[in-house]
Formats: structure tokens, sequence, C-alpha cells
């Protein structure tokens, strides 16, 4: 990959986790249920991916 594609790739990065951020802080739910929510999003995305696996067999 070309460098200044990873550097954007980085920044874009960046700037969406600050928007994440911002948007949970700034939303009036309680922690709790906005850690829930990224929890259940992540274990719905691992389970998803079915059968593959990270390492080699």
């Amino acid at each position: 990959m070309p460098l200044p594609h990873f550097l954007v790739l980085i920044v874009a990065v960046i700037l969406v986790a600050a928007l994440t951020l911002w948007a949970a802080f700034s939303a009036t739910a309680p922690m709790v249920i906005l850690a829930m929510v990224a929890l259940s999003a992540a274990a719905a995305l691992h389970l998803s991916q079915g059968d593959r696996h990270d390492h080699d067999t």
C-alpha cells in the first residue's frame, strides 16, 4: 500500500473514532447502555463471520 493511502487511512480512522466518541458522549443515554450496544454490535459482527479463521491451519 502506498504511503499516502496509508496515511489517509490512519487519518480517516482517527476522525471516525473522534466522531463516534463525540456522538456517544453527547447522547443522553447512560454509558452502560452505550457500552452494551457497542459490545452487542461487536459480537454480532464476530458471529456473522461464520467459519472463517484468522489463523493458518
